[in-house]
């Protein structure tokens, strides 16, 4: 029997990251780490978080780059400066934007 996870956030919704400068918009999430060691230990050591945690698959951005970004709940905020997300990848999974979270179009929820 699979164990039901609570999430702090949903798809849809305009996070940030706690430490790196970039915020975007969640399009998937795993209940628990699902990626590689490599990677994981990429991390630097100061903000490397705990595995048993969900981890959120972020249309993200910054100043220079548009990207998909793989974050622990524990490195996540809410991004509260109702200011869209201009990823381009935003649109073609969601619709309308409320100033904190974007609309799920039917065809992202299959």
């Amino acid at each position: 029997m699979k164990k039901t996870v609570n999430t702090e956030y949903s798809l849809g919704q305009v996070v940030k990251h706690k430490y790196l400068d970039f915020r975007g918009v969640i399009y998937d999430v795993d209940p628990e780490f699902n990626n590689t060691e490599e990677w994981y230990q990429s991390i630097p050591a100061a903000i490397r978080p705990k595995k048993d945690q969900p981890f959120y698959h972020v249309f993200a951005e910054n100043d220079q780059v548009f990207y998909s970004a793989y974050v622990s709940q524990q490195n996540l905020a809410i991004d509260d400066s109702q200011i869209p997300v201009e990823h381009p990848d935003v649109p073609v999974f969601f619709g309308g934007f409320d100033g904190k979270s974007y609309e799920i179009l039917e065809h992202s929820k299959n």
